[in-house]
């Protein structure tokens, strides 16, 4: 059965796909967004990222069926300018970026994502890459644990659960998905345990996005894919938590508000902007799709047009 990703008729309708266009999806994945961007993009062209070798080849025969105006480049996502500006690409009509785990990821069990499935401690998106959730879990300090814990996981006992595996990795290495998700449990409060959602969830997101460096990836392919638009492009993003959902609003904010200004000070004109909200408010799941896939019950997307270029541009 073909992964049907999150909000997909949502996000692809918000792109508004030129026949012609150029687009990028920052994040291929099994290539649910891809294949819809190449249905309607058949004169155009279609570069999908992607850091899991996996999704990359497995991908890229889904694509195949469809057309063969697309590039697949095994890369992270904040690469966006240095991939477009190897491809010989400067401007574009719209980037897509569906953020997180894929579905995929998750449910393979060996990948080490998931707290349902005993594995070693893994959590690689990208395979290639030394830095995994065995060596943050053994090497980081207390503090260094506690400190990510509560930054991306908003996890209230993060200093007891890094304590914890400190005291416990001095006996012997913490090795698998298991054996994390049963020291977790040992130190959370019955009343915590008796709460509904897995009691390991939070710290296994953190963990995750640690390994991946989600965030500030994250940060840099938002910057990028901004300014890469062509007047009339857009950048359409799905988050699945609030830390992302925060960068992504206060990123868009930043170029589609007007800036405060004193008004004491004489006033020196109007600020053209270059960019607007295609929806000030994050679009969610349908009745029917939350009914359908549990896994879409956080996701919300936002969009960005790019309306005008800048001054500096113009000139050139």
């Amino acid at each position: 059965m073909e992964h049907i990703s999150v909000l997909l008729n949502e996000s692809i309708d918000m792109l508004q796909v030129k026949d012609d266009g150029i687009y990028v999806d920052c994040t291929l994945g099994r290539g649910g967004h891809s294949s819809e961007i190449l249905k309607r993009c058949t004169k155009g062209h279609l570069y999908a990222l992607d850091c899991d070798q996996t999704a990359i080849d497995q991908s890229t025969t889904r694509l195949a069926r469809v057309g063969s105006n697309f590039t697949c480049i095994h890369t992270p996502y904040e690469k966006l300018n240095e991939v477009l500006d190897a491809q010989g690409v400067g401007k574009v009509d719209g980037i897509i970026m569906d953020l997180g785990v894929s579905s995929p990821q998750f449910d393979d069990g060996t990948r080490g994502f998931s707290y349902r499935s005993d594995a070693r401690l893994d959590m690689r998106m990208d395979q290639s890459q030394t830095l995994d959730a065995w060596t943050v879990v053994n090497t980081y300090s207390q503090e260094e644990l506690t400190r990510l814990l509560k930054q991306y996981g908003q996890e209230p006992f993060a200093y007891k659960i890094a304590a914890s595996i400190v005291s416990r990795r001095a006996e012997h290495t913490i090795d698998t998905t298991f054996e994390l998700v049963d020291l977790i449990k040992s130190v959370l409060p019955q009343k915590v345990l008796n709460k509904k959602g897995h009691p390991a969830k939070r710290s296994f997101q953190a963990i995750r996005m640690e390994v991946n460096g989600e965030l500030d990836q994250l940060q840099v392919a938002l910057e990028a894919g901004i300014h890469r638009l062509k007047p009339g492009g857009r950048l359409c993003v799905i988050t699945f938590h609030s830390l992302e959902d925060r960068l992504v609003k206060n990123a868009f904010k930043a170029v589609a508000t007007p800036k405060k200004v004193d008004r004491r000070l004489p006033a020196t004109g109007i600020e053209v902007l270059e960019y607007r909200f295609i929806n000030k408010k994050p679009i969610i799941a349908s009745d029917e799709e939350l009914a359908a896939n549990k896994r879409s019950h956080s996701a919300k997307l936002r969009g960005i047009e790019r309306i005008r270029e800048s001054a500096n541009e113009e000139k050139k």
